[in-house]
């Protein structure tokens, strides 16, 4: 049961991190220190991309829950 549930929990935060927008310029720009990309920059989210950044977190928090739930 927990398993199974682990299951869909999974897929849910894969499908949740795709359908975010990416808050940097690429990875590659992190390491290369392409086109004055600050790392730590301080962007707010707004709107839908807020909520979706709320789900995501609590799906993820779930997912370690049940994680440690199906270990044990």
């Amino acid at each position: 049961m927990l398993e199974t549930l682990l299951l869909i929990v999974s897929a849910l935060v894969i499908i949740l991190s795709l359908l975010q927008s990416g808050k940097s310029e690429g990875l590659s720009s992190a390491f290369t220190g392409g086109s004055g990309s600050n790392l730590f920059n301080q962007t707010k989210e707004r709107g839908p991309e807020k909520v979706m950044s709320q789900v995501t977190m609590a799906v993820g928090v779930i997912f370690f829950v049940l994680a440690i739930l199906t270990q044990l």
